[in-house]
């Protein structure tokens, strides 16, 4: 397995004005775009055959990991060979492919957009909005997995029921490893009341090919649009299509990047276990959170 999906297509309302003319993948969380770290976890997993699903005005994203050799020459001249490494580090990382969804019709159809570019091969899909800590691979459990059981592979993680409402939820039996489970439904969005469990699914996906056939007679779902949750209840309640699904449960650190005041707490935490900025920050932070009330 070398391909990984990564759909940038949204228009990043909650983010407004910021992503009037920026796409809300390329926001900075501490000093990289939040759509690097998630490039970057796909290669760590050894997925470095990358495909960004696009929509209109995101040609920032493939500016990101395309080389700039005026700005390169410029810190060379100047001896700045650690921003150069930076620079250089986007445009080396993967090997990236960009297509554009045309109309944002929902997950599933920018999953569907991936089927020429992955073919007949396993696939993993990565969301922008969940960045998981690289001390936590999520992703290469998730590989292994759907190798092993060849089978489509999610990642789950458990949430206080009251909230459940603002995932997707899985139905799950229980298998002969208490961190895999067995997924026979999925339920969109349930109320509190109708879930059928606390384990709501996380933006990590591994995919058998045969979810693009799915994809393809999938009709509109919740919001009119195509979501890939309903392709995966097909698979759930059909073995015999693609080996059923699995699910991961992620017990880890994951950033939560999907609204202001989580994407502000994932820069936060971030910053402050980093090398070259906890040691200044934490202090400071720990001194103003004591003049709040």
């Amino acid at each position: 397995m070398r391909k990984a999906v990564i759909p940038a297509a949204g228009l990043g309302t909650r983010f407004l004005p910021a992503t009037k003319a920026m796409p809300k993948e390329m926001l900075p969380v501490v000093d990289k775009p939040a759509i690097q770290y998630v490039v970057e976890e796909s290669v760590r997993a050894g997925l470095d055959d990358v495909l960004i699903v696009v929509g209109r005005n995101k040609n920032n994203i493939a500016n990101h990991f395309d080389s700039v050799p005026e700005l390169e020459a410029n810190l060379e001249r100047k001896g700045d060979d650690q921003r150069l490494e930076h620079v250089r580090e986007a445009t080396e990382l993967a090997d990236v492919h960009i297509v554009r969804q045309g109309e944002p019709k929902g997950l599933g159809h920018a999953v569907l957009r991936a089927a020429k570019h992955v073919g007949e091969e396993p696939f993993a899909v990565l969301l922008g909005d969940d960045l998981i800590d690289e001390r936590d691979p999520l992703l290469t459990r998730m590989v292994t997995e759907a190798e092993q059981r060849s089978a489509t592979v999610i990642a789950l993680m458990e949430v206080d029921p009251a909230h459940i409402s603002m995932y997707g939820c899985a139905q799950v039996e229980q298998t002969d490893d208490p961190a895999v489970v067995k997924v026979v439904g999925l339920v969109e969005k349930p109320s509190p009341e109708e879930a059928p469990s606390n384990l709501a699914i996380i933006g990590r996906y591994v995919l058998q090919p045969q979810v693009f056939g799915i994809l393809e007679h999938t009709a509109p779902g919740k919001g009119g649009e195509i979501q890939l949750t309903d392709a995966l209840q097909v698979l759930a309640h059909d073995d015999s299509i693609a080996g059923g699904v699995y699910g991961v449960i992620f017990r880890g650190r994951r950033y939560d990047t999907g609204d202001r005041v989580d994407y502000i707490k994932a820069v936060i935490q971030l910053a402050v276990e980093r090398e070259d900025l906890g040691a200044e920050l934490r202090p400071w932070l720990k001194g103003f959170v004591a003049t709040l009330d």
